[in-house]
Order: C-alpha cells, then sequence, then structure tokens
C-alpha cells in the first residue's frame, strides 16, 4: 500500500493539489488559492444581494429553529430543528476540535480572527443554497425529498447544465464515502484506541453498527437521532470550555486581545519560518473556517432541503444559524481555551517514528516549493542535538517544529548519538544499534493539543479534562458519518435512482468499518482533492442564482406568511 502510494497516488494528489487546491496568485511570496478567493467573494457577494441577512433575519432564524412558526401540514420530511441538528451533526465535529488547534499552529492566534470573518460571509452563503436547495427540491416515488446543488444547478439553471449538476452528484458521493465516513471512523478508532486501549478494528465494527442501525432507518431516523445528539454533545463540549474560561476569566480579555493583534501582525508562529506571516495566517485562518463550517461545498443543503416548509427562505434563514453556532461559538471557544493554556506552544514528550506519521523534516535554509524543506538523507545527532554543517543544519521536526533533544529511551535518560536517514525511516546509533523510533520534547497539532489544553485547563478540578475531547471525537465522529451518509445516498438517489440508495448505504457502512482498520493516507488525499473539486460548481451555481435568492428574500419579507403560522398556532393552542 504504501509503495502504491509514493510511486502512483502520491504524484496525483501533488498534481491536484498544484492545480486544483493552492493554484492562485502569489502576494509577498505567499500563495492566495483562487478557491479561497472564490469562496470569499462569494460569500461577500450573496451577503450584499440578500441585504446582509445574517445580520437583518438572524432574530428571525432562532424564531424560526425553535418551531415558532411551524406548521405540520407542510411538506416535507423533518421538521426545521431536525434538519439544521442533521446539518450541524455532519459540520460540527472534528474539526472544531483539531481544525482549530491546526489553524492556530500554522499560522498563530491571529487566525482564529480570519475563522470568524470567513464563518460571517459564510452565513449569507449557507442562507442562499438552502433557499435554493428548498425551491427547487423534488419527492421520490416513495414520497421522500430530495434536493440539494444538483437539483438546483438543472432545474434553476436549465437542463443544459445537467453535466454539472451530475459532475457534483459524483464527487459528493465520492466526498461523502470518504471523508465524511472513513475519515471519522479512523479518527474515533484511534482515540479510543489511545485512551483506552480498545483494538482499532473492535472500535470500528462497534461504530459500524451504530451507523448502520441509524441510516438504515431514512431521514427520519437520522434526524430524530441528530435531533438529541448534536445538541447534546455541544452542551458537554461547551459546557467544559466555558468552566475552563470561568476559571481563567482573567486571562480572556488578553486572549481576544492576542487574536486580534495577530491577525493583522502576525509573531512567529509555531510551525517554523514563515509561519508568522500575515497572508500565512489569513490563509490558514480562512481554510479552517471554511471546511469548518462547510459554506459553500453543497453538502447541508442536502439536509435542509428535507425540512418541512413551502417557504424556501424559513430553512435558509436557519442555516445561516450553522457558521454562527459552529466557527463562531463553538471554534471560538476551542482557540480561547488552546491560547490560554498555551498549548499551542508547549511540548510534551513524544515518541518520534522515524518511518512516517507526523514526521517532517526542517532546516535553516531555503525551502521547497511547497515550504518545508526536502528530505536529506542523513542528519548528524551528536549527543542528542543536531550537528551544525556551517551551511544549514537540517532539523528531525514533529509537527513541523524541530526536536531540539532526541533520545533513545521513552524516559529521555539516554541521549542518542549516530546518523538519522530519513529516507530509509531509521537511525543507526554510534554504537551501530538500529532505531525505527527515537523520543524527546515536541509539540502537537490538532486534536492532541485541544486535549492538552482541556486536561491542563481543568486540572484544578482533576485529572480528566482531557476525557471531554475524547468523549467529543466519539459523539462528534458517529454523528458527522451519520449525517453524511444521507448526503451521499441523496447523490446516489440522483444519479442512479431508488435502487442505488440501499446499495450505497451497505457500501458505506462496509467503508466505515474499513476505515478504522487500514491506514488511510489514501482515502485523506483523495477525499480532500474531491472536496476542493465538488466547491466549484456549486459556487458558480449560487453566483448566477443570486438573483433568485434575492427576489425569493424580497418576497418572504414582504408578505410574512410565518406570521398566518404563528396565529393559525394560537388558534389551534399550540
Amino acid at each position: 500500500m504504501e509503495s502504491f502510494l509514493n510511486n502512483f497516488l502520491q504524484p496525483i494528489v501533488d498534481f491536484a493539489n498544484d492545480w486544483i487546491i493552492n493554484i492562485g496568485p502569489t502576494i509577498g511570496g505567499e500563495q492566495i488559492a483562487v478557491m479561497v478567493i472564490l469562496l470569499l467573494g462569494t460569500g461577500l457577494y450573496l451577503t450584499v444581494r440578500t441585504g446582509f441577512v445574517q445580520i437583518t433575519h438572524l432574530g428571525h432564524g432562532f424564531g424560526v429553529t425553535t418551531g415558532k412558526y411551524d406548521d405540520p401540514d407542510d411538506p416535507g420530511d423533518v421538521s426545521h430543528f431536525q434538519a439544521l441538528t442533521t446539518a450541524l451533526s455532519a459540520t460540527v465535529g472534528i474539526g472544531n476540535i483539531a481544525g482549530v488547534a491546526m489553524a492556530i499552529h500554522w499560522g498563530g492566534p491571529g487566525a482564529l480572527f480570519w475563522m470568524w470573518v470567513t464563518a460571517f460571509l459564510g452565513m449569507a452563503t449557507k442562507y442562499s443554497e438552502v433557499t435554493l436547495a428548498q425551491k427547487y427540491r423534488t419527492t421520490d416515488e416513495l414520497g421522500n425529498v430530495a434536493g440539494g446543488p444538483m437539483y438546483y444547478i438543472e432545474r434553476g439553471l436549465g437542463s443544459k447544465w445537467k453535466p454539472m449538476a451530475v459532475f457534483f452528484a459524483v464527487m459528493l458521493a465520492f466526498t461523502a464515502f470518504f471523508t465524511g465516513n472513513a475519515v471519522q471512523a479512523n479518527t474515533v478508532a484511534d482515540q479510543m484506541n489511545s485512551a483506552f486501549g480498545i483494538p482499532m478494528v473492535i472500535m470500528g465494527a462497534i461504530t459500524a453498527v451504530i451507523v448502520a442501525a441509524v441510516i438504515l432507518g431514512g431521514i427520519g431516523r437520522i434526524g430524530k437521532v441528530t435531533a438529541f445528539l448534536a445538541p447534546f454533545m455541544a452542551a458537554i463540549y461547551v459546557f467544559g470550555a466555558l468552566v475552563i474560561l470561568m476559571l481563567n476569566f482573567g486571562s480572556v480579555p488578553g486572549a481576544f486581545a492576542t487574536i486580534v493583534a495577530e491577525a493583522f501582525n502576525p509573531q512567529a508562529g509555531v510551525a517554523g519560518i514563515g509561519a508568522g506571516v500575515f497572508v500565512v495566517t489569513l490563509m490558514w485562518g480562512v481554510r479552517r473556517g471554511l471546511f469548518s463550517n462547510e459554506a459553500g461545498q453543497g453538502s447541508a443543503p442536502i439536509a435542509h432541503a428535507a425540512a418541512k416548509t413551502d417557504e424556501p427562505v424559513s430553512e435558509g434563514v436557519v442555516a445561516l444559524l450553522e457558521p454562527l453556532i459552529d466557527t463562531i461559538i463553538i471554534c471560538t471557544l476551542t482557540g480561547l481555551v488552546i491560547v490560554i493554556t498555551g498549548t499551542h506552544e508547549q511540548r510534551f514528550p513524544t515518541e518520534i517514528t522515524l518511518g512516517g506519521g507526523d514526521i517532517t523534516w526542517t532546516a535553516e535554509v531555503e525551502p521547497n516549493r511547497y515550504g518545508g524543506v526536502d528530505a536529506p538523507e542523513s542528519i548528524e545527532i551528536a549527543n542528542g542535538q543536531h550537528v551544525s554543517t556551517g551551511v544549514g543544519v537540517a532539523m528531525v521536526s514533529w509537527h513541523e517544529a524541530s526536536v531540539d533533544m532526541l533520545y533513545t529511551d521513552e524516559a529521555q535518560t539516554q541521549a542518542f548519538s549516530g546518523t538519522v536517514f530519513p529516507l530509509r525511516g531509521e537511525a543507526v546509533g554510534a554504537d551501530g544499534t538500529t532505531y525505527t523510533s527515537l523520543y524527546g520534547d515536541a509539540v502537537e497539532n490538532g486534536a492532541p493539543v485541544t486535549a492538552a489544553a482541556f486536561r491542563q485547563g481543568l486540572s484544578p478540578l482533576g485529572d480528566w479534562g482531557h476525557l471531554i475531547v475524547v468523549f467529543g471525537v466519539l459523539l462528534f465522529g458517529i454523528s458527522t458519518a451519520i449525517s453524511w451518509s444521507y448526503y451521499g445516498d441523496r447523490c446516489a438517489y440522483y444519479l442512479f435512482g431508488q435502487g442505488a440508495i440501499l446499495p450505497y448505504k451497505a457500501l458505506f457502512v462496509l467503508a466505515h468499518f474499513m476505515g478504522a482498520a487500514i491506514p488511510l493516507a489514501v482515502v485523506w488525499a483523495l477525499g480532500d482533492v474531491a472536496l476542493a473539486i465538488v466547491i466549484w460548481p456549486n459556487l458558480i451555481a449560487l453566483i448566477f442564482l443570486a438573483p433568485v435568492v434575492a427576489e425569493e428574500t424580497r418576497s418572504y419579507f414582504e408578505r410574512k406568511p410565518y406570521k398566518a403560522i404563528a396565529q393559525k398556532r394560537a388558534a389551534m393552542g399550540d
């Protein structure tokens, strides 16, 4: 598998990263991806076209979500609240735990500010795509609602655009199969194995059974499960974060000040040379924000299309709450906890596995075009420290930050002397002993940073804070897979009809189990590329259909149909 990845797949993935994900102009020596420019530009355009809907009608979104304006006679499969929680179950997840930590690791605390900006614009994007999904949805032969970008591309732009709709459905089904499913299974299994020693295969089987039991019941059962699971898991996570902030209340204003100041004047970053550059901070904040709340990706509209309503805008205002809840609230809490505890800058005793994983190489020399340094044939170590060559020293690094001292034992009492061979994935000591792992104090990235922050932040109450993150990863991973299964089966229905749904679900469950049992370098790479590709047709459709969204918005708030529903409910005694 590793040989296949290196010799065949990796060049394809590198090509896709260069020409699909990262292609764009260079400013100040740093590249700004066209994909990011298009996402932000579309969000700004839709914000203006809808009259800043995320401000002017935010309160109405909360009112509709509470069920105040629900009409039981409206067409659809789930309530406004269930549609919101289904979509939130796919967006509020591991990205809120690991994604924020990654943004801060690469771009510094200021990256969180740009996540806020992205979420604000994303509220208008999410409102627009969900309004269109409701307007152009259809009903299948079993009476179930089907909607999403593939429908508003074909029905809104016209039949000549159907090839683009088909392309979107294929790519989103592919993305759901891997990124929204197998990766979640692997993350959950790995976390439970690290925390409790549960074998990954067994954990994969357990979560696969849970996912199967829910998704085979259709959107009705998915909506009921996520209506409980999403608020429950979010409440636990948010409560833990709020306790930490209360215990460190005096540090909160300073943390906010640091975030805002470093958004425009970033300091040296954790991840090495150049990580403090303004454009890098901006890009990492935007990327993590976009992939956190999924605004513009076209996934959430599929869940919202099933909501019970005959007024598209009434579901659109519900959807605009997602970036607010997901990014502006939950991601902010995560970021504040990390900044206050400082775990993004701390070093932890770590096993440095030389054969793969997070091992990297940094150097005090000119980086390659990917921003890193090509692995040297060998790196000399004397008494645990890197030996300078006088030209520029290559350094063994973990999460892009050099490990200052290397040891041969976990207790870190025996300093390593010898040669590290990066390309061979091993080290040879001065006495001829071969090592596949060394030890040292290293920075962390992703979920471990957040787990350490919760552990430290709640330490006055005991040594259990990290379990909130462990528990969050478990529930977030399962709920994300459940919600993405619905996105995938709606794409399968659009492409092949009713008969394709059950086979797709069966393959989805199988992929979930396999995701926990095998290395996921391949599915991570393919899923990321597919997700980047699927954004383009959706954003093109949103730009062309913006006048439709503007007209629907104007008509709805002039007619105020929700007032008639409220009067009807009052008359019925609700």
